[in-house]
């Protein structure tokens, strides 16, 4: 069967069993999340474009070419969010929340980037911001969620790499030696940028060190630690510290940069190698100074973002087939399908997930019907039950048939999901 219309590239149809298995993802997320004392936030979809330009930075990918754009009927400028942070940080703003807050969210994001494996212009993100704080502990502590976040969700042979960018002003004294270096290189020869980083050096030339082309050539590159006033250098050994004594496994990445302009001191990343070109899974870090940018007072912040999508291409092997109903009511005439209906009914208020043939069939008919959705067990009313006030229960797997009172059936389940639950 063709369809008319198709999907938008770069989108996807969750289908039940990825969506159900996502699920399950967030919330063991949330359960983390929640016990380390955030609260969830949902922002617009859709935010004043130039709430990203100023956060992100106007140099940046994503706001020169990623972001959809559009114009409301005032010929205001709006954008699709292309990420979480800048609507938290405006979010909290407009709403006068009170530092120190921490917020977390589950949005989609939007951005009009190439679509492979991985990488999607419709994409999720399980994110957390914690505002009004400074101290490398709260650095740590983030980091040390993100890591437990993908640990509860199952995901393993992920490597944290972590490294400090240190100040606005740091930065920028690196970015002229970076600059020098890249310069002397080209002059010699020894060196010729793709087309991307060659404008990268006069808007954002710290995006050349993220260049799957380019930064392998940079290899002896000087490397921002070694720009690090004193104070900038204690605090992210601090953080280290922090992580060590927790026995959070990471190296540190000296070339790590992060790809927006916000960042300051700590940043880090998780990579699932085995994902190729789009390995990143989690990334995030300190922005010190996005607050301010945004109008705000001076306020400290420091959180992650993880990508959904790309940490369910990781475990796509542990995605379980999923199951039908539970119990699947199958009646044998017309009498029996009122006692039948009601019987669905009380299984529905037990929150036990039931379903049974709509139209008058035979039983015959009703339990091929019930194999193709997947049933586990068939509830079988018929007259002589009825008298007995019994139904039988077939297990759709083993093909196995007992008797039992209707009132047994919530104990069935209850003993079904609990052994399921443990295995």
């Amino acid at each position: 069967m063709s369809a008319k219309f198709q999907r938008p590239r770069g989108t996807r149809d969750i289908l039940p069993e990825e969506e159900k298995f996502r699920d399950g993802l967030i919330k063991k997320a949330r359960r983390v999340l929640e016990s380390y004392g955030y609260t969830f936030i949902i922002t617009p979809t859709f935010e004043y474009a130039e709430l990203f330009s100023r956060s992100i930075g106007t140099s940046t990918d994503i706001v020169e070419k990623e972001m959809f754009v559009f114009q409301d009927r005032g010929e205001r400028v709006l954008a699709l969010r292309p990420e979480g942070t800048a609507s938290i940080i405006r979010a909290f703003l407009e709403n006068q929340i009170h530092p120190p807050a921490k917020l977390a969210y589950v949005m989609n994001m939007f951005r009009a980037e190439r679509p492979q494996r991985g990488r999607y212009r419709e994409f999720w993100q399980i994110g957390a911001e914690a505002l009004g704080i400074k101290d490398p502990l709260l650095d740590a502590e983030v980091i040390e969620m993100a890591v437990r976040i993908l640990k509860e969700m199952g995901l393993e042979n992920f490597q944290l790499e972590i490294n400090s960018i240190g100040t606005p002003e740091e930065r920028e004294i690196y970015k002229r030696t970076l600059l020098d270096y890249i310069e002397e290189k080209e002059l010699m020869k020894e060196l010729a940028l793709c087309e991307s980083c060659n404008r990268r050096k006069t808007t954002n030339i710290l995006r050349i060190l993220d260049c799957e082309i380019d930064a392998p050539k940079l290899y002896d590159a000087p490397v921002i630690l070694e720009f690090l006033s004193r104070e900038s250098y204690r605090y992210f050994e601090d953080v280290q510290s922090y992580l060590n004594s927790w026995g959070i496994e990471y190296t540190i990445n000296p070339k790590l940069v992060r790809g927006l302009d916000y960042y300051t001191h700590t940043v880090f990343e998780i990579k699932v190698k085995e994902l190729g070109a789009q390995d990143t899974v989690c990334g995030g870090g300190r922005y010190d100074r996005l607050v301010e940018e945004l109008g705000g007072p001076a306020t400290p912040a420091m959180g992650f973002a993880i990508g959904l999508d790309r940490v369910v291409v990781a475990m796509e092997n542990a995605i379980p087939k999923l199951k039908g109903p539970f119990y699947f009511v199958a009646t044998v005439g017309e009498v029996e399908r009122g006692y039948g209906i009601r019987l669905l009914k009380k299984l529905r208020d037990w929150y036990i997930p039931s379903d049974m043939c709509y139209e008058l069939k035979s039983l015959k008919a009703q339990l091929k019907i019930a194999d193709r959705i997947g049933a586990q067990r068939t509830v079988i009313v018929g007259e002589d039950e009825i008298m007995r006030g019994k139904v039988r229960v077939r297990n759709m797997e083993t093909g196995e048939e007992i008797e039992v009172d209707e009132n047994e059936l919530k104990a069935i389940y209850e003993k079904e999901t609990s052994r399921n639950s443990t295995t």
